[in-house]
């Protein structure tokens, strides 16, 4: 299995804490897993080799409500 980007609009995310809690998640699953969070613009971009349904699931269990993915 290769290394997919996928982008995610997320809601909810507004300080250095939610960076911490979604990158922490999204590690939780992927240790390897390269994570973007731009808090500007609501975007989580993550370089992993999980699906994006885990990788939705780990955000949404940081608290985090995943409006759309898309994958490059």
């Amino acid at each position: 299995m290769g290394i997919d980007v996928t982008e995610f609009q997320v809601e909810g995310m507004s300080c250095q804490h939610c960076v911490a809690a979604v990158t922490r998640s999204i590690h939780e699953i992927d240790a390897d897993a390269k994570v973007q969070v731009d808090l500007e613009h609501g975007k989580v971009i993550v370089a992993s080799t999980e699906t994006i349904d885990a990788l939705r699931e780990a955000i949404d269990e940081a608290g985090y409500t995943v409006l759309s993915a898309k994958t490059e």
